[in-house]
């Protein structure tokens, strides 16, 4: 019998009302040991205010939170002492040297030596630019800079709120990269995050929040999968294609769309684009089914459904942040 992962990070109903209104209402997910967690909804959908929930910045008005079985509300310190936390920018003095702010951090902690220092520079690559001042850091190094210090503690869970915000490309691969490896080593990580692509590379699972309410949790790619494939049809007369695809049970016609003439088709053919959900394993026959009936067929392509599909139509298009 396979044995359950560990449980590092439970929230259970938690609600939160201010001044009268439910902000989050009954949320739930669980993160296990070692993986890497997304989470994602829009702008004003609750993604902050369960953050600092999670890290005892603000209370629950319902519901429970707990970090390695500890109630973060009733055993604050017991729940927190497993915690790594960067919410927005990590805060950096930036007239010292980075090994000058992670010794300034380390005084707050107990048990915290130069050995330990030195190894959370091993483990986020800075040791040729540690002792230079964080002023001349990239971006990109004040976000390593601020994991180290969130790892000094040799936390089990570690909290990045936007943790590729503002990077180039490059920045945010590596990014990216170093998560994955941190993951490696069995630390759990809880990543909100506006980039859907990344998520999707990045995340073993995701919850999706809207209205402050967790609509989708699962693994990424257990998710896309209940998402069916988009198939794009290029046809002239649409009215007669669309006929035979609309009788065929299990596909969904989701737009219509005229395209201008691309030169591969006659004066008289006006060609449109008819997108559609359906199984991909249904091409063959409909095709055959198509160019039967006297349809002509100037492409089919099918698109493979992405997270960004599934979070556009699980909150209705709205915009992410």
């Amino acid at each position: 019998m396979e044995s359950q992962p560990e449980v590092v990070l439970s929230v259970k109903n938690v609600k939160k009302t201010i001044k009268k209104k439910q902000i989050i209402k009954g949320i739930s997910f669980e993160v296990f040991a070692g993986e890497i967690f997304g989470f994602l909804g829009p702008n004003g959908s609750g993604k902050t205010t369960t953050i600092r929930m999670l890290v005892d910045l603000i209370t629950p008005t319902e519901g429970s939170i707990t970090i390695c079985g500890y109630d973060v509300h009733k055993n604050h310190d017991e729940a927190l002492q497993y915690v790594g936390c960067i919410v927005e920018n990590p805060e950096l003095y930036s007239y010292l040297s980075g090994w000058e702010n992670l010794e300034h951090f380390a005084r707050m902690l107990p048990g915290i030596d130069e050995t330990r220092i030195q190894e959370v520079v091993d483990i986020v690559g800075m040791d040729a630019r540690i002792h230079d001042k964080v002023k001349t850091y990239s971006l990109g190094m004040r976000q390593r800079l601020g994991i180290a210090q969130a790892l000094l503690n040799r936390p089990k869970l570690l909290i990045l709120d936007e943790p590729t915000n503002g990077l180039d490309p490059q920045g945010i691969k590596e990014m990216r990269e170093f998560i994955q490896k941190l993951a490696k080593t069995g630390l759990s990580l809880f990543v909100s995050s506006h980039l859907l692509s990344e998520i999707q590379q990045m995340c073993n699972r995701v919850a999706i929040i809207t209205h402050g309410e967790v609509i989708k949790v699962g693994a990424v790619e257990s998710l896309i999968d209940d998402s069916a494939s988009r198939v794009i049809w290029r046809v002239d007369p649409v009215e007669r294609a669309l006929q035979l695809l609309k009788a065929k049970d299990g596909i969904e016609v989701m737009d219509v769309v005229q395209k201008e003439d691309e030169g591969i088709a006659g004066e008289d053919a006006v060609i449109h684009d008819i997108i559609t959900q359906l199984n991909p394993e249904d091409i063959p026959a409909l095709t055959r089914k198509l160019v039967e009936a006297g349809v002509q067929l100037y492409g089919v392509e099918t698109k493979s459904p992405t997270l960004e599909d599934l979070f556009l139509g699980l909150t209705e298009g709205k915009r992410i942040g």
